[in-house]
């Protein structure tokens, strides 16, 4: 295919829309209006640009979709406490001796289930916060634990950055979650030796006015909270067991709505799903501008470029999959952005190149967690507020959070190597 934009034009493109997120410019304002000056500057004009960036846009409509429905799921299980619950009974079945692995993997089971890692971090929080004064644990200790424990989930989960990168090489969604199980594993064991560690070198300042008042709050049975996930991933599984394919457009808010029914709060969920929609609008939205961004970049030369670049120094071309999704993940500082970004542009360029389509999407999405947490995104406000955390003090994170992320993608790059 020729391209019709040069790759000066598109890469300044993503670099304007960078900057204006750094700047504060809302994201998907930001894109839009990079892939509009990238595609004129590459020489495509103004007819050929705005085409290609409703192309672009349209490409992304099924995941949309999907997430959409997900906040069905996201919303009853926040809502209704279900997710509070799974994570309360976690941390209470391995107790407060092995605080920091129970935190984690709190983190990663409620991220897991389908609830968005900042939200699953701010879920948490208050349970990881009372069990680390008890044990005289610091906040970074705790906020590294949730941080590290979401990102070994995320990319295990029906969340918007898999059903986006699942979307874009073609995939199966539940064949690309289990894809990355082992590196999943990887990273949850890395969090755990990080965060042990930073509980050696801190002192604990938690304090009475860091902790939430949970007094008289009622929670749902564990067996009532684990429903509405358990159905989601039988629905998941059933391709893979029985070749019965349940797209996530259903089984997501079935989800949701065994979870509403399993806790008895049937009558508010129209009220719970409209607070998941609520969650995933912002995504939703953000996903539309990468669309436009993600269309000028794929019809550029860049990924030709990229493969001369490669060749000439005699690299392999699947160094372009965990790289590319390292790269976009931290130029617009989000997991879901930088991977559909990735996938998008180099979904083609790397399966033509041999790279099997399940290895090379395990591996962009793997690496759309190493970097993603920079201070130009939301991802790393909402987290440092979660635990009161000041800005110094949540930036000294950011090198831990990027070894688990990096963990993640070395095991999934050297899975592919491996043939796994």
């Amino acid at each position: 295919m020729t391209a019709e934009f040069t790759t000066l034009g598109a890469l300044l493109g993503l670099a304007l829309a960078i900057v204006l997120i750094i700047k504060k410019v809302q994201p998907a304002y930001s894109l839009i209006l990079g892939a509009l000056v990238g595609g004129l500057v590459g020489g495509g004009g103004l007819d050929t640009t705005v085409s290609t960036m409703i192309t672009g846009a349209q490409s992304m409509m099924s995941s949309v979709l999907r997430i959409l429905t997900s906040g069905v799921l996201a919303g009853t299980l926040i809502k209704t406490g279900a997710a509070e619950c799974i994570a309360e009974w976690i941390v209470k079945k391995l107790g407060d001796k092995r605080a920091v692995m129970a935190i984690s993997i709190a983190a990663m089971v409620i991220c897991a289930v389908g609830v968005f890692i900042d939200i699953s971090v701010i879920t948490v929080a208050p349970i990881a916060l009372a069990i680390a004064q008890r044990a005289g644990y610091s906040k970074k200790m705790v906020l590294l634990a949730m941080i590290g424990g979401g990102k070994a989930g995320n990319i295990l989960s029906p969340n918007p950055n898999t059903i986006a990168t699942a979307e874009a090489f073609e995939l199966n969604l539940t064949a690309l979650m289990m894809k990355n199980l082992i590196p999943a594993l990887a990273a949850l064991v890395v969090t755990v030796l990080l965060a042990s560690l930073l509980e050696k070198k801190g002192t604990c300042d938690i304090t009475t006015a860091d902790l939430e008042d949970r007094s008289g709050k009622t929670l749902p049975s564990i067996a009532a909270a684990a429903a509405g996930p358990l159905v989601v991933v039988l629905l998941l599984a059933l391709r893979p067991i029985c070749n019965i394919t349940v797209d996530p457009l259903i089984a997501l808010p079935v989800g949701g709505l065994v979870c509403v029914l399993a806790t008895g709060q049937i009558k508010q969920f129209s009220h719970y799903a409209e607070f998941g929609l609520s969650k995933v609008v912002g995504v939703s939205v953000l996903l539309i501008g990468t669309g436009t961004i993600a269309g000028i970049i794929k019809d550029s030369a860049l990924q030709n470029d990229v493969l001369f670049l490669l060749e000439y120094f005699n690299m392999p071309a699947f160094v372009l999959a965990p790289l590319s999704g390292i790269l976009m993940a931290g130029a617009t500082a989000s997991t879901t952005a930088g991977a559909t970004v990735a996938s998008q542009t180099f979904a083609s360029t790397l399966v033509a190149a041999g790279i099997p389509a399940l290895s090379a999407g395990a591996m962009i999405h793997a690496g759309a967690t190493v970097i993603d947490s920079l201070p130009h995104g939301s991802f790393f406000h909402a987290t440092g507020g979660s635990v009161n955390m000041s800005i110094k003090e949540r930036l000294r994170l950011i090198p831990y959070e990027a070894c688990v992320g990096l963990t993640s993608t070395v095991v999934a790059t050297l899975l592919y190597l491996i043939g796994m």
